[in-house]
């Protein structure tokens, strides 16, 4: 019995799919290059991504052809909804590579655009779009770096209630309508950071995001004021990533880098 909030469509779909993960963020992948899950509802997502009555993930990839590009990534949050993310699509590159695609250098296309990646030694390098603009206030910031994120610095990072403080900021009147993904972050050092992340589309911390780290290593160089070329080193949950990029002296954030591994975890088939 499923629960009464899944869009059921009144047929069944066999569908084989692929799980991947990056730093422990999750992903149902679907070879769509055929055109075949072209016609998958949003109530078929969910029941996808749901970890009980489902295969479990934190959102789900069709990899679609592109007349254009290497592919298209399509991407959709565990409750439907679509957005940009940074660990998918690293997951998508290394899809495109277990399905037999030369990805050594590829370029896709994806909600916000254009990415270039890189795939070496089991490591995923992936352009991000620049980011003009890092808004500081009194005790947060906010960037876009393909998906909102609101950031605050904290102390005992492991300690905080990170469920709490994301439904919290993500539901309040500025946000609710849109809705933002919330990170807390600690500095271990000068090029260091450890982070939680409450995700939008998801409702929940996840074990990592990957535009939040990207985000967030931006957070940390407005901060101290650091600028030029240099690297971040990440800490999630589900374990360690890397944020390269260069901060110009006019503060925009170009060259955007975020390199960390993409996994495969096992393939099925599931009837739905």
């Amino acid at each position: 019995m499923y629960p009464k909030s899944f869009n059921f469509v009144e047929r069944i779909m066999h569908i084989q799919f692929y799980k991947f993960q990056g730093t422990g963020n999750d992903f149902v992948m679907l070879d769509n290059r055929e055109g075949i899950y072209d016609g998958l509802s949003i109530g078929f997502i969910q029941q996808l991504c749901d970890r009980r009555f489902g295969i479990g993930a934190d959102g789900l990839i069709k990899l679609n052809s592109h007349p254009e590009f290497d592919f298209e990534m399509d991407y959709f949050n565990s409750d439907g909804s679509k957005s940009f993310c940074g660990n998918g699509a690293r997951c998508a590159v290394a899809f495109a590579d277990h399905l037999g695609m030369n990805v050594s250098k590829t370029t896709f296309i994806a909600i916000d655009g254009v990415h270039n990646a890189r795939y070496i030694d089991n490591f995923i390098y992936l352009e991000m779009k620049d980011v003009d603009d890092v808004i500081e206030s009194e005790d947060s910031y906010v960037a876009d770096t393909g998906s909102p994120h609101y950031m605050i610095f904290v102390d005992r990072l492991l300690e905080r209630n990170v469920l709490a403080i994301g439904r919290q900021i993500r539901y309040n009147e500025q946000y609710k309508k849109d809705g933002i993904n919330v990170n807390l972050i600690e500095q271990k050092s000068d090029l260091s950071i450890g982070i939680r992340t409450y995700e939008r589309g998801v409702e929940n911390e996840t074990l990592s995001c990957g535009t939040g780290a990207t985000a967030c290593a931006l957070a940390l160089a407005e901060k101290n004021n650091l600028f030029g070329k240099m690297v971040i080193d990440v800490d999630v949950q589900g374990g360690a990533l890397k944020v390269a990029f260069d901060r110009s002296a006019s503060g925009k954030y170009k060259a955007i880098e975020l390199i960390g591994p993409a996994v495969f975890v096992f393939k099925g088939e599931i009837d739905v």
